[in-house]
């Protein structure tokens, strides 16, 4: 009789404990379905769509223009002797404009940060100073260009082929 009360009070606190985790999971996706999401209409603004046909204009069919690339998708973070997670988390949240890359292996050789006016407030120069040591320190090139309204296409062209030129010996003599 002493096993069946302890059969019956195991099994009635087994239903407390799976009713009380349902009821949280049930929770959960009601929460989650709250969220409502709509597609862009566009994937970049104005100046940042001129300045991709620009890029593209002057590399031609040599490179790949990517848009909106996260630091996440350039740089491997598991390396040797350093939190694999807290490296994760640090560049998580953190992306470029636009990265060249070379059409045989898709190899990012540059990255472009188009500067508009938002690149002047503190907490931005504060986030762009870390991306710029960040890629230094990966050995990938960023160039940054201002938005102004207008751009100089000889001069984008010069800076391009002027880091591109320069990975281009560095494979060259590896």
């Amino acid at each position: 009789m002493g096993n069946l009360y302890l059969i019956t009070g195991a099994v009635l606190v087994l239903g407390l404990v799976l009713g009380i985790l349902s009821s949280r999971f049930k929770e959960e996706i009601e929460e989650k379905s709250r969220y409502k999401y709509l597609r862009k209409d566009f994937l970049l603004s104005r100046a940042e769509h001129e300045f991709f046909d620009l890029l593209n204009e002057i590399l031609g069919y040599n490179y790949y223009v990517f848009p909106q690339v996260h630091l996440i998708t350039l740089l491997d973070h598991k390396v040797k002797g350093q939190s694999w997670r807290g490296a994760f988390r640090h560049i998580d949240e953190k992306s470029v404009d636009f990265v060249i890359c070379d059409k045989n292996y898709i190899k990012p050789l540059l990255a472009i940060e188009l500067d508009d006016r938002t690149h002047s407030y503190e907490s931005r120069m504060l986030r762009d100073e870390e991306v710029n040591s960040i890629l230094q320190d990966a050995h990938l090139p960023l160039l940054r260009f201002e938005n102004h309204g207008n751009f100089n296409k000889e001069d984008i062209k010069n800076q391009l082929f002027s880091v591109l030129s320069n990975h281009k010996e560095q494979i060259v003599t590896q």
